[in-house]
């Protein structure tokens, strides 16, 4: 199990300069934002993604995973999603997640995580827009199993699927080896989840996991490991009984203005933890 930190954190950095930082922090691990101003795809041919394996050689950094779910670039957080009623809007997620697939690919990432479907558009059914984003994933699935790439559906508070009743039926009765979930553990106690729990249900689908820490008032706003409510005894734990052996990233995109010093508290705080619990991290 590789610890990572995201990029994400350092949007006021260009892309290879953050893997120098997190590199610098003592993470063995990076996940990267597919999104600008880092690795967008439409700005990196191959000529960049060259430079991009050869920074994470360099800092001897894995990647850990592809985060595919915001859309800054032409969009913002959550849009253009996988369910909104304009089939160009939908076109757009599409062709995203399939070209961070090929990305993956091309650097030696296992995952890519994806919203999970997006806001429910006003008017719209539950029902409607599961058959979106069924239809969906179908467009970009081929090319997953094709490259070996996990396509990550990562539940989030007020989107489509926040919880494990929601999740669990999804990616059940999908049956297929090239959809799990990115399982972000502040996202389930967001839903008033316990993510100990939560994640024992959902461990057959588990293909990454992100972290951070939580308010006791369960309101999703990422804070640096130690400052929340997250028993991450709990966590880890089940993880040890578990046997979880995939990748884990720490998500801080709040603390764009210090990364660094969110990274290092978050790592001090959080290490010891995972030691005791007898975690290879």
């Amino acid at each position: 199990m590789i610890f990572g930190y995201s990029t994400n954190a350092f949007t006021k950095f260009p892309l290879l300069d953050s893997f120098d930082k997190i590199g610098a922090l003592g993470f063995k691990g990076v996940e990267i934002m597919c999104d600008q101003p880092h690795l967008y795809p439409p700005e990196y041919g191959p000529e960049h993604l060259a430079e991009v394996k050869a920074r994470l050689s360099a800092n001897q950094l894995k990647p850990t995973n592809l985060n595919s779910f915001t859309l800054f670039a032409v969009g913002d957080t959550y849009l253009p999603s996988w369910i909104e009623p304009e089939a160009d809007r939908r076109r757009i997620r599409v062709e995203h997640t399939l070209a961070c697939l090929e990305i993956a690919a091309t650097i030696g990432c296992a995952n890519i995580s994806v919203p999970p479907g997006g806001p429910l558009e006003k008017g719209m059914s539950r029902k409607e827009a599961l058959a979106f984003f069924h239809k969906g994933l179908d467009q970009v699935i081929p090319k997953a199993e094709a490259l070996g790439v996990q396509l990550l559906i990562e539940p989030e508070p007020r989107l489509l699927m926040e919880r494990t009743a929601e999740i669990k039926p999804f990616v059940s009765e999908i049956r297929c080896d090239a959809v799990g979930i990115n399982f972000d553990i502040g996202h389930f106690y967001c839903a008033g989840e316990d993510p100990a729990a939560a994640m024992e249900e959902l461990f057959p689908w588990i293909g990454h996991m992100h972290i951070e820490d939580i308010a006791a008032d369960r309101s999703h706003n990422h804070l640096i490991a130690g400052l929340g409510a997250i028993d991450y005894k709990s966590v880890f734990a089940a993880m040890r009984r578990l046997g979880y052996r995939r990748d884990i990233s720490l998500e801080l995109y709040p603390y764009v203005d210090r990364p660094e010093e969110a990274g290092r508290r978050s790592l001090e705080h959080l290490l010891p933890l995972m030691r005791e619990a007898g975690l290879p991290a």
